[in-house]
């Protein structure tokens, strides 16, 4: 067998295998940190949607940014919707993958700020998607609202593009420090993703509300941290494990080969020169 092994051939091969376990060894490593940054992302979600909601300003302040660990915290308002500023972010989608608006309106709470309330999703226009969509009524009168606190959308973090000349009310992100400069009010960092309403908002009042976190995300966000990462971990684990074994079988079976040929012919001397 060391003959064999020190081979070009096997020298190659062993040191292939070696790469592979050291190569799927990490990416299960990669898979299974991914696993639990995700289940740790989850856990932070699920406390922040299950605390009792508080009144939005004690979380956040005019020109303040909401920080990660209070995203999706319930929260409270008081006050009456600014439909004169209300505004659309284009490019969302419903909970059936229908791309169109979310519509935010401000809510001047009883302090004097203003927090942007996005009400949910509208369907864009069936002649034109770019156009002004439609719009629910906006309800009149006090009203105190329980939402989900989010953070200002940035281009950085979201992803999305911000683009320059749209029409008029016709937004990319949501952004309360954007919004301040057309408000007259002080607005509130972050913002809301509207819940629920008291009085109850009607039909013609309502879009359609955005879906809490862990359903109308879908399989893809809500369990890929415990049902996808973790179980891409073990396969790559167990890839590493068959490099070796698979190592061992093609070496048994060369070496069986090499057992199963016929031994060369031993040389015959060379005649004897005649005198």
């Amino acid at each position: 067998m060391p003959r064999v092994l020190l081979t070009r051939r096997w020298i190659l091969l062993t040191l292939l295998a070696l790469a592979m376990v050291l190569a799927m060894y990490r990416l299960g490593l990669w898979q299974f940190h991914r696993y639990q940054q995700t289940k740790k992302s989850n856990h932070v979600i699920s406390l922040a949607v299950h605390s009792a909601p508080v009144p939005v300003d004690t979380l956040t302040r005019p020109g303040t940014d909401v920080p990660g660990a209070l995203r999706y915290r319930p929260v409270t308002a008081t006050g009456r919707f600014d439909a004169a500023h209300q505004f659309v972010v284009r490019r969302r989608t419903n909970t059936d993958g229908a791309i169109g608006f979310f519509l935010i309106t401000p809510l001047i709470t009883d302090h004097g700020d203003a927090v942007l309330v996005n009400r949910g999703w509208v369907a864009p226009d069936d002649s034109d998607g770019a156009a002004f969509p439609a719009l629910p009524r906006t309800p009149p009168g006090k009203v105190t609202v329980t939402g989900r606190l989010q953070p200002d959308e940035t281009s950085a973090v979201s992803g999305i593009r911000e683009v320059r000349g749209l029409p008029p009310r016709q937004y990319m992100l949501i952004n309360s420090k954007e919004q301040a400069a057309a408000l007259p009010e002080p607005v509130l960092g972050g913002y809301l993703e509207l819940v629920r309403a008291s009085p109850p908002l009607t039909p013609a009042d309502s879009a359609e509300l955005v879906a809490p976190p862990n359903s109308s995300q879908s399989t893809s966000e809500a369990v890929v941290g415990q049902g996808v990462h973790l179980p891409y971990a073990v396969q790559w684990w167990l890839f590493a494990l068959m490099v070796p074994v698979g190592w061992w079988v093609l070496l048994r079976q060369e070496l069986k080969e090499r057992r199963s040929r016929p031994a060369a012919p031993a040389p015959q001397p060379a005649p004897a020169a005649s005198p």
